[in-house]
């Protein structure tokens, strides 16, 4: 670059430009730069997807999921159209990417795509109802939060009714907004909620290496440990204690590496209130309330820059 006439470099930056929004024009991507925030939304996208599974005038619904979800495996309904309901719930896994608030709902619904049947296609259509309400939420990054990352993680110990294992939900941010989360179904049974929780951190523990990896390379400078929040004391204890005993010597090796990194200084988990764990969004459906204040905490909110300044 340093050895380019100064027109071709203007050519060149004016070609990467076009690349990156010819880019974002096809993920259906918004992005507004305006007054220190940074949005990200895709309400283009939700708008098509409605559309095309004939959804547009819906009645909109306050929650992605009903809170007594768990009778969706053990329901003997009639079965679905299944490549319907699987282009249905592969578009809403596209989402996931910038609506972590759907995340556990898509998480749940994905484990019917073999055989599903008219409860479960009621339940996607449910997230459906809910995203017509919020088509103009996103995340959204405000400058001066700072490059802190904190994480939160949880599980839904024996949550599935089917075959009684938990679910992990993680979730990390930088500042006040999200930039990585997961829900997913644990691989083994968790004998107690302390186990499923440590599972849960472990996974946790993993991703934020990673993160911690790639905020080195972006900038250069070495990160104070990474606090990861949980609302399980006896979890806590566990990633502390370099011992096995009977309560952690049959679970599997793989979920000891949180250890190792505890005891290094990378990451330290601290205790949380329940009322106050952001991945509870990820675990189980909740009310209202609850559904809407994580979804805050989370750093999703509607777009108030309509109008303005959009990359």
């Amino acid at each position: 670059m340093g050895l380019l006439p100064m027109h071709l470099k203007a050519l060149w930056l004016l070609n990467v430009h076009l690349l990156l929004y010819e880019a974002i024009e096809k993920c259906s991507l918004h992005i507004h730069l305006v007054e220190g925030h940074f949005f990200l939304g895709r309400g283009k996208y939700i708008v098509d997807i409605l559309s095309r599974f004939h959804m547009e005038d819906c009645r909109p619904m306050s929650t992605p999921m009903i809170t007594n979800w768990k009778k969706l495996h053990a329901s003997d309904s009639e079965l679905v159209d299944p490549t319907l309901y699987r282009q249905l719930i592969g578009s809403l896994m596209y989402l996931v990417n910038t609506r972590p608030d759907i995340c556990f709902a898509v998480n749940t619904m994905s484990q019917f795509m073999c055989e599903p049947r008219k409860v479960h296609w009621v339940a996607a259509k449910h997230i459906l109802r809910y995203l017509q309400g919020t088509v103009d939420y996103g995340l959204d990054y405000r400058q001066g939060d700072g490059v802190r990352l904190a994480g939160y993680t949880d599980s839904d110990w024996a949550g599935c009714a089917s075959d009684r294992k938990s679910t992990s939900g993680c979730c990390f941010g930088l500042g006040s907004t999200l930039v990585s989360w997961f829900s997913r179904k644990q691989q083994s049974v968790a004998l107690s909620s302390a186990e499923a929780e440590y599972m849960a951190a472990s996974l946790a523990s993993c991703e934020a290496i990673w993160l911690r990896k790639m905020l080195f390379d972006l900038f250069g400078q070495p990160l104070r440990p990474s606090v990861i929040y949980c609302n399980n004391q006896s979890c806590i204890k566990l990633t502390e204690n370099p011992v096995f005993h009977d309560r952690s010597k049959h679970i599997g090796i793989r979920y000891h590496f949180i250890r190792d990194y505890v005891q290094k200084g990378a990451v330290k988990l601290e205790y949380i209130s329940t009322d106050e764990q952001v991945a509870d969004i990820l675990t189980k459906a909740l009310p209202r309330g609850k559904h809407v204040y994580f979804r805050d905490k989370m750093g999703v909110v509607r777009n108030t820059f309509l109008g303005k300044r959009e990359c």
